[in-house]
């Protein structure tokens, strides 16, 4: 769940700005995919290295993976769906 306190927050803001403002500013539209998913996979393997990597952590990881993608997908794509089905016609009766 990406909904921290606020006051906890003001931990990460500076850094997660940075690395939105790089990918913008350094890369094409077409490579930002690469990127978001090399700085992802980094702080994975950076927080393995410092913690050691076991079956646990691991699992850990891909589920914080799994759920950022439904949160993502509940959040944002769902309305998106919905819209283009709206506007274009829907396949479901």
């Amino acid at each position: 769940m990406p909904y921290i306190k606020e006051e906890d927050r003001v931990y990460f803001e500076d850094a997660t700005d940075d690395i939105i403002d790089s990918i913008l500013a350094e890369t094409s539209e077409t490579s930002r995919a690469g990127m978001l998913n090399y700085c992802i996979s980094r702080i994975i393997a950076e927080l393995l290295d410092a913690e050691g990597t076991t079956y646990n952590r691991i699992n850990t990881y891909i589920g914080v993976l799994e759920c950022a993608k439904l949160e993502l997908y509940r959040r944002v794509a769902v309305d998106y769906e919905d819209d283009k089905a709206r506007a274009n016609g829907d396949i479901y009766s």
